[in-house]
């Protein structure tokens, strides 16, 4: 019997004597990165006993558990429990307007690579909303996607420094920056929107399954 009718089947495995990986695919596709938020959903819902920490990512799920308080076995048959009520689980339903200065150094670039032009580049991007499909990487860093048929590799030349609130380009993905960061994606805006204040309870706004829809900024 499948965990989930809607969902792909995950991996589970076990990392050092302290962690297990559950991995729904080895590369990004809705389906995983959805069964990725669900599955993280439901242990913060209901929490394994003994595990102290639940690092989410794109595909896949991290746990980091105390070893003297339980056993790789007991986090297995635990995970495999919410496993099957994953089609259950709620996705976050926070939504979101970001206003995005449409003015980086690669968007011309951009819509060239994409044979379309660059404001025929920005309609496109902003036409639907897009999902956080992680956060992480960098403190407030979003992954926001996927973008249909707008699908670009990453630069070949790293940047050594983009300043936060810049709005990055890649690989289908939208991305913005909360701190000053180098990368290797398409740097095509900027916007005034903060996703990381270390002094606030929780310290980032967006939360992974949250929808973005960008806008052009006045």
């Amino acid at each position: 019997m499948p965990v989930s009718a809607t969902f792909p089947k995950p991996t589970i495995m076990p990392l050092g004597d302290s962690a297990v990986l559950v991995r729904f695919g080895t590369s990004l596709s809705d389906a995983a990165n959805r069964a990725t938020i669900a599955l993280a959903a439901l242990l913060d819902a209901a929490p394994i006993a003994g595990v102290v920490e639940i690092m989410p990512n794109l595909v896949s799920l991290l746990l980091r558990y105390d070893p003297l308080l339980t056993a790789p076995a007991s986090i297995e048959g635990e995970l495999r429990l919410r496993l099957f009520g994953l089609d259950e689980a709620a996705e976050a339903s926070q939504r979101w307007s970001i206003p995005v200065s449409f003015d980086g150094p690669d968007l011309d670039e951009v819509a060239a690579a994409l044979g379309i032009s660059t404001a025929a580049f920005v309609t496109a991007h902003n036409a639907n909303p897009l999902r956080v499909l992680a956060t992480g990487f960098a403190p407030g860093f979003v992954y926001c996607g996927l973008h249909d048929g707008l699908v670009l590799p990453r630069r070949q030349e790293l940047r050594a420094s983009v300043p936060a609130g810049s709005v990055l380009f890649a690989a289908g993905q939208t991305a913005i920056t909360a701190t000053a960061m180098p990368t290797g994606w398409h740097v095509i805006g900027r916007t005034s929107f903060n996703n990381f204040d270390p002094t606030a309870h929780p310290p980032t706004q967006l939360s992974a399954g949250d929808r973005i829809t960008f806008t052009v900024a006045p």
